[in-house]
C-alpha cells in the first residue's frame, strides 16, 4: 500500500490563498480600513520566498525592505512578504520578528518603515491558543507586512477612530465566533483581485 503524496502548495496557490484572506477577512471585515485603498490600487507588492529558516527570512527581508524605500510609492506602497515554507510553529515565528525588528533598524529604516506580521497560529501575549480574538491577526501563512511610517499616519488621519480599531475588531470577532468566522471564510468573496486599471 503506497503512502499518500505530499504537494506543497505551488507559488500561485500561496498568492491565492493571501490575496482571499485579504480580500474576505482584512478587508471584507473591515479590519484594517486603510487596505482596500491600497488593494484597489493595486499597490501591493506580493512576495512568496522560498526561505525555510530564519537566516532566509532575513535576507528577503532586507532585499524587500530596501525595495520598498526606494519604490515610488504610487506604484508599491506596501508589501506582503509571505512564507509558506518556515515558521510553521508560531513561537518561531515571534522570536523571528526580533531579529527582523533589528534589521529594520540597521538598515537605518525605522522611521520610514515598519512591520507588522500574522501567521496561521497567531496568538497576542495573554490570551488562549483558540481565544477568537487573535483571528484578527490570523493569515494563511507566516507575512511580514511591510509599511510606510508615512502612509500610516496619513491613513490615520483620514480615520479619526483609527486608534479604536484593536478594540473594534475583537469585538468583531467576538461577535463572529469560530463558527462565523469559518463560514465567512469559506465564502468565495464577490473579488477575488482588485479590479482593472483601465
Amino acid at each position: 500500500m503506497s503512502m499518500p503524496t505530499f504537494h506543497a502548495p505551488t507559488a500561485d496557490d500561496v498568492l491565492a490563498a493571501t490575496r482571499h484572506w485579504l480580500v474576505r477577512a482584512v478587508i471584507g471585515l473591515n479590519l484594517c480600513p486603510f487596505a482596500k485603498g491600497v488593494h484597489t490600487k493595486r499597490q501591493i507588492r506580493y512576495v512568496v520566498s522560498e526561505a525555510c529558516d530564519p537566516e532566509g527570512m532575513l535576507t528577503v527581508l532586507e532585499t524587500e525592505l530596501k525595495a520598498l524605500a526606494e519604490a515610488d510609492p504610487e506604484s508599491v506602497d506596501t508589501t506582503l512578504l509571505v512564507f509558506p515554507r518556515a515558521f510553521a510553529d508560531f513561537l518561531e515565528f515571534n522570536d523571528a520578528l526580533f531579529f527582523a525588528e533589528r534589521l529594520l533598524g540597521q538598515l537605518r529604516l525605522d522611521g520610514e518603515l515598519q512591520i507588522a506580521s500574522f501567521h496561521p497560529h497567531y496568538r497576542f501575549e495573554g490570551t488562549q491558543p483558540e481565544d477568537i480574538e487573535n483571528y484578527t491577526n490570523r493569515a494563511p501563512y507566516p507575512i511580514l507586512h511591510l509599511l510606510r511610517e508615512a502612509s500610516v499616519e496619513r491613513a490615520a488621519q483620514a480615520f479619526p477612530d483609527a486608534a479604536d480599531i484593536y478594540e473594534r475588531n475583537q469585538e468583531t470577532m467576538r461577535r463572529l465566533g469560530h463558527e462565523g468566522w469559518h463560514q465567512w471564510m469559506d465564502t468565495p468573496p464577490s473579488d477575488d483581485t482588485p479590479p482593472s486599471s483601465d
